[in-house]
């Protein structure tokens, strides 16, 4: 993004620079084979489905072809497939995929002066600005959208166009009726991006770089400045959603996508007259956010799939190394050398290593359909590194060597040499994308990931709520739940010589990690007023074998995705001894306390094989796990335990770790090195056993008075039983949480709902207004859309009932239309059984009717007094869609029904006042 005259000024420079005339001649050769083979656009919008784009062979993702819109191979099979979905799918990756080309000819053929590449590129923003509006802004996943069925995606496809539609008009290339074109599909591409704030969220980068290009595009100063101020712009992401520690809030994966659609919105506001990074605060920012992925990066290079992140992704890909190319340019433009030359030694680093095959990006499709090089250099990059990186890079003064660090807003504590790095996971959950993966443990020695974070996989796939467990994680979990939702505090982390040590506190666990030359121990302790279970998993890469003596016996699974698991029965009382193997390479483990299990579960992500992994069980009031772990060839001989006290005995002889008051002593070949650095924190007592939605309850005012029934209702879908007498209302526009449409009113689309309770239930009615309402039937296959249950994208409702103190449980339920039975399955986040809710249903004059009884355990409340909670929501489908359109909430809507499934958060319940 070049003015008229930055551009003139920008061609001198590509000339004197060899790095700059090696990139605009890649760029421009990729660009001539655009025009001679006239890429095309596609004729359907881009969808995200459960089976678009994927092998139905062997799951696969299918390989994007920009070339070939009708027919898909799979890179493992070999098989192609065709097909509406797949063409979606590819549709999907090609409308990106375009706008990255259109740039790439822009600047290549205008710094070029080739005029049939410009030609080209004049010509695509024409016929893509002409046709924006032909493709239906309808069935969208996360947001409006005309070209996808994600807002953000709408929002980083609009920085592409328009930054080669701005370099064409500036060049004096674009015609009047280009610049119409454009202007007809940037104006209503605004107005969709700009409905759909999504405040802190990474996606919300991309849609603020979006609303500021426009506003350079218009030259419209209001819509620049909404796009950047706080604390829902860009300068408002800068300050909170990267910490002081320069980490974005979501983890590294959703770091390295927001600080490109930052710097993107940067550049795009240097247009406009505003430099994020003039001031001092704004340049401190930017060091931090540009050395915190590499400051957390694994041996090896890649970034640790903490929370939503992508697993096994070298920060060597392309597009992370433009971030440090641009991330280099202002730095140097500030006057920063000293930062710019510690910048290039990592780069350095990543541009030596062997180049790693371009992953799929929905931001950076630049070499898609294309072979990797050997080796990538700075000639390799995109056109956005032809208009912005610097002409060469400074001289190195030290080599790329992080040792260990605490990212202490991140709450990450990493203790690191050069052959082992040890994680501990701290910190804020971490939005929508944070994982209940508290005190999570990662280990990398020897060249081994042996305790990896997976990450997570697919968002369409079913194993996403594996990957979201805390039993996919090296965490503790409590009573065979997942943990709740919650924020852990890294309360101690100093490294003095050869050892190291951090402690992470989570409610009522402690977990203490403690490294030194040949081995660490893990010390997890819990304490609680009542006695619980708790279980840690330990997932090792390779074959596990469990070497102490003993036999194995079955036990129960106890999980959806969880298999084979037999509990281990030792003929000692030793520590249990454990190896795994993998690449040719061995490490062990001593376990103390509590009993052993081995299960199956899901590989990591990408892989088709599942994986054994251990789990350690014990119940108490308090419960200590200690393992000794060995690494850099460490040999474990015997590992003992104390009140305060540990013993492990290596090869090398006996080390003593003992927890002092002021922190924790180890003892070695005559040595005492005392580590320290306890950090202040709030007391911690006993676990609280509650949920994010106990903790984030707003005081309740909405109500509901229910009468008695002396008989039950029919529930034939009739109202014959019910009382005359206060309804619930659903018919305002405050009820509504809309897709792409905002609520129609009342006439088109409403519900009331009369209620009733007895001994043995409560009783609802819900009268529906609604046209033409669609109710799949019975068995009817998968929608195969996404992991949301097929039943909402339907008209029907989502019951849900609780007792204070108690879990709620909710339904989703839907009529069914070959007879007067209802189909009813259990609500997301609940607990119910769809056994505890029957009744029927019935059609009316101007829509359907739904009868049902709810029954649930501790039911009729047994105290005076007790108010039960309530919410009612009712789903609305359409003709011709694939989706619903929306949903009516008795606690209030006002929002996007998007993402959302068939879950509703307890703390949003009213009250049912009973009569």
């Amino acid at each position: 993004m070049l003015t008229g005259e930055e551009l003139e000024a920008r061609l001198a420079q590509v000339d004197a620079a060899p790095a700059l005339a090696a990139l605009r001649d890649h760029l421009l050769a990729k660009a001539r084979i655009l025009v001679s083979r006239r890429p095309p656009i596609p004729a359907v919008k881009g969808l995200l489905t459960a089976d678009g784009g994927f092998c139905p062979v062997d799951g696969t993702l299918l390989t994007f072809d920009p070339w070939s819109p009708g027919q898909h191979r799979c890179p493992l099979c070999g098989a192609v497939q065709q097909g509406a979905r797949h063409d979606q799918r590819w549709a999907m990756n090609q409308h990106l995929w375009l706008a990255e080309r259109i740039a790439t000819a822009a600047a290549a053929g205008v710094m070029a002066a080739d005029e049939a590449v410009v030609s080209w590129a004049c010509g695509m923003v024409t016929a893509y600005g002409q046709r924006y509006l032909d493709f239906p802004n309808r069935d969208n996943v996360l947001g409006p959208g005309h070209l996808f069925s994600s807002t953000y995606l709408e929002s980083i496809w609009l920085t592409q166009y328009l930054a080669a539609a701005f370099l064409l008009r500036e060049a004096g290339a674009l015609d009047e009726e280009g610049i119409a074109a454009v202007n007809t599909a940037v104006d209503e591409a605004v107005n969709l991006i700009g409905e759909f704030d999504e405040g802190l969220s990474n996606r919300q980068t991309w849609h603020n770089a979006a609303l500021c290009a426009a506003g350079v595009w218009f030259e419209d100063e209001e819509l620049v400045q909404r796009a950047l101020q706080p604390p829902r712009g860009l300068i408002g992401h800068l300050a909170d959603g990267f910490g002081d520690d320069g980490m974005w809030y979501e983890g590294e994966n959703y770091h390295l996508f927001a600080l490109r659609g930052l710097l993107v919105g940067a550049d795009w506001a240097r247009l406009a007259g505003v430099d994020l990074f003039e001031g001092e605060a704004g340049r401190t920012r930017l060091r931090a956010a540009l050395r915190a992925p590499a400051l957390s990066a694994l041996p090896g290079g890649c970034f640790p799939a903490r929370k939503d992140s992508r697993f096994n992704i070298s920060l060597a890909q392309p597009m992370y190394l433009e971030l440090w190319e641009r991330g280099v340019a202002l730095l140097l433009e500030y006057g920063e050398e000293g930062a710019a030359a510690e910048l290039t030694a990592w780069l350095d680093l990543l541009y030596a290593q062997p180049a790693p095959i371009a992953e799929r990006f929905d931001s950076y499709l630049h070499e898609a359909g294309e072979p990797a090089p050997a080796q990538r250099g700075r000639s390799d990059l995109s056109w956005w590194m032809l208009c912005g990186m610097a002409a060469e890079l400074p001289a190195v003064t030290a080599p790329w060597e992080p040792g260990s660090l605490l990212l202490a807003e991140q709450g990450l504590a990493i203790l690191r040499t050069a052959s082992r790095y040890a994680s501990l996971e701290c910190g804020a959950f971490g939005g929508g994308h944070g994982h209940p993966d508290r005190l999570h443990l990662t280990l990398h020695a020897d060249g081994i990931h042996w305790l990896p974070d997976p990450g997570t996989g697919s968002y369409v796939s079913r194993d996403l709520f594996w990957y979201r467990s805390t039993l996919a994680h090296n965490a503790p979990q409590l009573d065979g739940d997942s943990q709740p939702m919650a924020d852990a505090t890294c309360v101690a982390f100093e490294e003095r010589g050869d050892w190291s040590w951090m402690r992470g506190r989570f409610q009522g666990w402690t977990r203490t990690v403690v490294a030194g030359p040949d081995h660490l121990v893990d010390v997890l302790e819990f304490t609680g007023e009542s006695e619980h279970t708790v279980e840690l998993p330990w997932h090792l890469s390779g074959d596990i074998e469990v070497l102490s003596p003993g036999q194995w016996e079955a036990a129960s699974d106890g999980d959806e995705f969880v298999t084979e698991r037999v509990r281990f029965v030792p003929t000692t009382t030793d520590p249990i001894r454990c190896r795994a193997t993998h690449a040719g390479r061995t490490i062990e483990l001593l376990l103390l306390g509590g009993v052993l299990h081995m299960a199956e579960g899901p590989g990591l992500p990408g892989e088709s094989a599942r994986r054994k992994f251990l789990l350690l069980r014990a119940s108490g009031k308090y419960v200590r796990l200690t393992t000794a772990i060995g690494v850099n060839g460490g040999e474990l001989k015997t590992l003992r335990t104390a009140p305060g006290e540990t013993t492990v005995e290596t090869a090398r002889g006996k080390v003593v770790h003992r927890e002092v008051s002021e922190g924790w002593d180890v003892e070695a070949g005559g040595t005492r090195v005392a580590l320290r650095g306890l950090r202040r924190t709030t007391a911690s007592g006993a676990l609280e056993l509650v949920t994010v939605e106990t903790t984030l309850r707003r005081e309740v005012t909405l109500s509901a008075t229910v009468p008695h029934l002396m008989i039950p209702p029919v529930l034939d879908g009739t109202l014959t039983g019910f009382r005359a007498g206060e309804t619930i209302a659903l018919d305002l526009d405050d009820h509504y949480r809309r897709s792409e449409e905002p609520y129609a009113g009342a006439e088109a689309f409403s519900a009331s709902a009369t209620l009733g309770w007895d001994e043995a239930a409560v009783y609802v009615a819900v009268d529906v207004r609604q046209a033409e309402p669609h109710f799949p039937p019975r068995g009817a296959g998968p929608l195969l859309l996404d992991n949301e249950p097929d039943l909402i994208h339907a008209d029907g409702v989502q019951l849900y009932l609780q007792l204070p103190g108690e879990a709620p449980a909710g339904w989703l339920v839907v009529p069914d239309p070959a007879s007067n039975g209802l189909q009813v399955r259990a609500a997301g986040g609940t607990r119910a059984d769809p056994a505890q809710l029957r009744g029927g249903w019935a059609r009316t004059a101007d829509g359907y009717r739904i009868t049902a009884a709810l029954t649930i355990p501790g039911w009729p409340p047994s105290t005076p007094g007790i108010t039960p909670r309530f919410d009612l929501l009712v789903n609305q489908m359409q003709p011709g869609r694939q989706r619903r359109a929306g949903q009516l909430v008795w606690s209030g809507g006002a929002g996007w029904v998007y993402l959302r499934g068939d879950r509703q958060s307890p703390a949003r319940f009213g009250r049912l006042d009973l009569a």
